[in-house]
């Protein structure tokens, strides 16, 4: 971590990202509340975060555009772009612009769909190798940090000066971001359009290859099919935890819903552990051995939550929140080790996509089992699927071995193979 921050860029780099991350978590919790207040309803509420994740439909065109030219310049413009999004909040007066909140929420989104393919992608061209993990490291350290502090911040800011006030903020932190952008120096190649058109029947093929590398990237590394396929699995289960925790405080602890916020700081807590000790694990161990081992403390972490103890179920707390860095800073540095940088948008947005769908289900199905089956054989089952996704990662010959840079490898190239 010493030399990454030593490294000029890096610093730049992460220092922007920290207020921009400040930011964005601000804001989110208090623009739910902002339409709370001016609806009186709690469903209205809670399509803000309805409106965000709705942009996940363009990630795969994102990802494409990403691939497509200079990540840094992108980067920057998205900022900017960002900014004039969140300003439009000075035109909601009353109950009548609560559409505006939405629309909001759908562009941040949007912009969030290209930052995040483009940082990864950044990240890849701006850093050697070996300090990829701590920048991913040093990035869920500083998220999980701001989790503790910024929604309460962006509550209070809201309840005393109002919602216009932390759209200046978190307006500010995306100028912030982007001046700190335009004092990274990294050298960059324009990409080329991916997927020759000479080997292709027509332009509609040939945007179909574009698009879909990302994914056909996926399936083809072994490597990373597996570390995908073994997340999904965890995944199919991992948003149960959003109903069970309530069951939990309500039954297991026998404490009011308000107490949930001191679980989450608790897991907070853990997650700051989690971070700082994700890359120097890594590099001992690998990438995909560590998101196995994350899950499988996590499929601990679950069964210490069965007993109606309360030091039982803070210590499975903070465990989850040592997990979640370990399998989240090596599953996206596998990503970013493995794929060439002509697909790191494409690939970054095609995992994100392919992800998204068992989360969203489990979530669903979470909330509904968790009001019919008893919450604790709901923890047995979630440590269950966890165990069995842990299993097959740390059971794979390739998620073991020293994993060497994936060579550059053009879609022209591919095509030419085909051809």
């Amino acid at each position: 971590m010493r030399k990454l921050w030593k490294d000029r860029n890096a610093r730049w780099y992460l220092s922007g990202q920290s207020f921009s991350l400040f930011g964005d978590t601000s804001l989110w919790l208090a623009l739910g509340i902002w339409v709370r207040e001016l609806t009186g309803s709690a469903g209205a509420a809670g399509l803000t975060f309805f409106f965000f994740s709705l942009s996940a439909v363009i990630s795969p065109f994102a990802g494409m555009i990403v691939d497509r030219v200079r990540r840094r310049p992108l980067l920057i413009w998205t900022n900017v772009a960002s900014i004039g999004v969140v300003l439009a909040l000075f035109g909601v007066n009353g109950r009548g612009q609560v559409w505006l909140i939405y629309l909001v929420m759908f562009l941040y989104g949007v912009s969030y769909a290209f930052l995040g393919s483009a940082q990864s992608a950044l990240l890849k061209v701006m850093l050697p190798e070996e300090s990829l993990g701590d920048a991913n490291g040093a990035l869920q350290t500083v998220r999980q940090a701001l989790r503790l502090i910024a929604p309460l911040v962006g509550a209070g800011l809201f309840a005393v000066a109002g919602g216009h006030v932390i759209a200046v903020i978190d307006a500010a932190t995306f100028v912030v971001a982007a001046l700190t952008l335009l004092r990274v120096r990294v050298a960059e190649v324009p990409q080329k359009r991916g997927g020759a058109i000479e080997g292709l029947e027509s332009e509609a093929e040939h945007w179909w290859a574009e698009i879909t590398a990302g994914v056909r990237h996926l399936w083809r590394t072994i490597v990373l099919r597996q570390v995908v396929s073994g997340t999904a699995i965890a995944l199919l289960v991992f948003g149960f935890f959003e109903s069970i925790v309530f069951a939990i405080v309500t039954f297991g602890l026998h404490r009011a819903p308000t107490f949930l916020g001191v679980m989450l700081a608790v897991q907070g807590v853990g997650a700051l552990l989690g971070g700082p000790t994700a890359a120097p694990l890594m590099r001992r161990i690998g990438p995909g051995v560590l998101v196995g081992i994350g899950i499988l403390v996590a499929a601990g972490a679950s069964l210490l939550e069965i007993p109606s103890s309360m030091p039982a179920i803070m210590a499975g707390i903070v465990l989850l929140g040592i997990s979640l860095p370990w399998i989240i800073v090596g599953f996206y540095t596998l990503l970013q080790v493995r794929t060439p940088s002509e697909l790191q948008g494409r690939v970054y947005s095609a995992t994100d996509t392919v992800l998204s769908v068992p989360q969203t289900v489990s979530i669903g199905v979470g909330a509904a089992l968790v009001g019919i089956v008893d919450y604790r054989l709901l923890l047995v089952m979630i440590s269950i699927v966890l165990a069995v996704s842990a299993a097959y990662l740390l059971s794979r010959r390739e998620q073991r071995e020293r994993l060497q840079p994936v060579l550059e490898r053009t879609l022209e190239a591919e095509v030419a193979e085909r051809a």
